[in-house]
């Protein structure tokens, strides 16, 4: 259940299975004796382990899940109860602001489907970790400020690092507007103390020592940068990065509800406006003049190349409005009407079925193969995805490999990877071997289907047929669909 891409004989690549692998790794770690926040099998010998900060805090939701249903049942499912969360939450959090039950109803559902949160629920982390805001803001209203505090720093130890630069200042302008006690002020300073603290854990152990530690160009940015025409484009094209729809008539309901909002709670009014204008022009980033001063000004800012992972604050803050336009009236029907009207809005084509290759009959024999680690071609940098196809065959038969799928790889791993490159081409000569038995590289696996998405050395001599051919003289261990596994000899 995730974008719908073909798997040519194998399983779709694509973010999910990066997040699937994530929310799987805790669970089996603690298993097998071991931390959970450890990652032991990417980008080994090159790095020690390295910490899973993806696996907060729904691998321990996933973890019963993947052992009653399997990886993919598993997947579907959890899924499903983000939406259920989103919406849930997003309608106690209402409902605290005094808000009739339709009406709370029709902003839940606006959270739940707003349009960027659900294609970012098909397989990146974004979507699931955004049921956080409106449960830190529904703890504030309780005054369960600890809980608050909770939820607010586990969006940065998700590793959701750039939502946390938004969702931080907005919960505790939230907060500041709804009470000024003391108890609040401390609250807000605990927020702001482990928010902080948490993302400076992730700057020192994972993006300080990766290849990106001097951050990215204005330019990467650029590239990613969304139109404001995207803003009421219903349709997803390739690049799924610049898909912010926010829908027709939702936005023009939101607008009402600000208007009426306004004129009787003035200060949320302003928090909410806020919340939903910032993230909508931090997401058209270069293109407006806004983003290239921001970038110079704050340092947090060079790290991240997409400028729409702020939006699900604005999905939030609209789904908001619209439950305080809808509550101008108390009749039910109305309630009811705006539901019809959002379901209709906001609904778009992003969900399909991917192929999924569960039982790979390649990986089953490696699971009982001797000891050894894993070289996986073609050679994929980190921070291309689809060396995701990897880590989810990893579940099937964990292995320590050389590769992975990481955009804060370590520095060491990105740059040995780039060496390896060549092999994408067949060429095992003494060199490339003596490299790949230095590694404890014992076996060998093809992945056919992938070929169509190699990347090949920029320099060196012309490539030669894939590897498979030239690996005949190696033995054999399984094969599986269009997965062949070869055992790295002496010869």
């Amino acid at each position: 259940m995730a974008g719908g891409a073909p798997g040519h004989g194998e399983a779709a690549p694509g973010d999910h299975l990066q997040t699937l692998y994530h929310l799987w790794l805790p669970g089996h770690q603690v298993e097998h004796g071991r931390a959970p926040w450890r990652d032991p099998y990417s980008f080994r010998p090159e790095s020690g382990p390295t910490i899973d900060f993806a696996g907060w805090p729904f691998g321990i939701v996933f973890w019963p899940l993947d052992a009653a249903l399997g990886h993919v049942r598993g997947w579907n499912v959890f899924v499903l109860l983000t939406y259920l969360a989103a919406g849930g939450l997003a309608c106690l959090w209402l409902r605290e602001l005094e808000l009739p039950r339709g009406a709370a109803l029709a902003g839940g559902l606006a959270f739940a489907i707003a349009p960027y949160r659900v294609a970012q629920s098909t397989g990146h982390l974004l979507g699931p970790i955004s049921v956080l805001l409106p449960l830190a803001l529904y703890a504030v209203e309780r005054r369960r400020l600890a809980l608050a505090a909770v939820a607010v720093a586990s969006i940065p130890l998700s590793g959701q690092v750039h939502l946390a630069l938004g969702a931080v200042p907005f919960v505790c302008a939230y907060a500041l507007v709804r009470s000024r006690d003391r108890r609040m002020l401390l609250g807000v300073a605990a927020t702001v103390a482990a928010a902080v603290g948490v993302g400076l854990l992730v700057k020192t152990t994972t993006i300080d020592h990766s290849h990106l530690a001097s951050g990215r160009s204005l330019h990467a940015v650029s590239q990613y940068s969304a139109h404001w025409s995207d803003l009421v484009r219903r349709t997803k094209g390739a690049d799924a990065e610049r898909f912010v729809f926010l829908g027709w008539a939702t936005p023009v309901l939101a607008a009402l509800g600000l208007a009426l909002l306004g004129r009787a709670r003035r200060g949320l009014a302003v928090v909410l406006g806020l919340g939903v204008v910032v993230p909508i022009l931090l997401a058209l980033g270069t293109h407006t003049p806004l983003y290239s001063p921001l970038w110079h000004a704050l340092p947090p800012f060079r790290y991240p190349r997409v400028p729409e992972r702020l939006l699900p604050i604005a999905c939030l803050c609209i789904a908001a409005l619209v439950a305080f336009a809808v509550a101008r009236s108390r009749r039910a029907w109305v309630a009811a009407l705006a539901v019809a009207l959002l379901l209709v809005d906001l609904h778009v084509h992003v969900y399909g079925a991917s192929a999924a290759d569960e039982h790979n009959a390649a990986y089953a024999a490696l699971r009982t193969a001797p000891p050894g680690r894993v070289l996986e071609l073609p050679v994929f940098l980190p921070d291309l995805h689809y060396g995701s196809v990897y880590e989810y065959y990893d579940m099937q038969a964990p292995r320590e490999r050389p590769g992975g799928y990481s955009t804060v790889a370590p520095r060491a791993a990105y740059d040995l990877l780039k060496t390896l490159l060549p092999v994408n081409c067949g060429r095992f000569d003494r060199a490339q071997l003596a490299t790949l038995r230095r590694l404890g590289v014992r076996y060998v696996v093809v992945h056919r289907a992938l070929f169509r998405y190699r990347r090949l050395p920029k320099r060196g001599p012309a490539c030669t047929p894939p590897p498979a051919r030239r690996l005949r003289s190696f033995p054999h261990l399984a094969a599986g669909g269009d997965v062949t596994i070869f055992v790295l000899g002496r010869g």
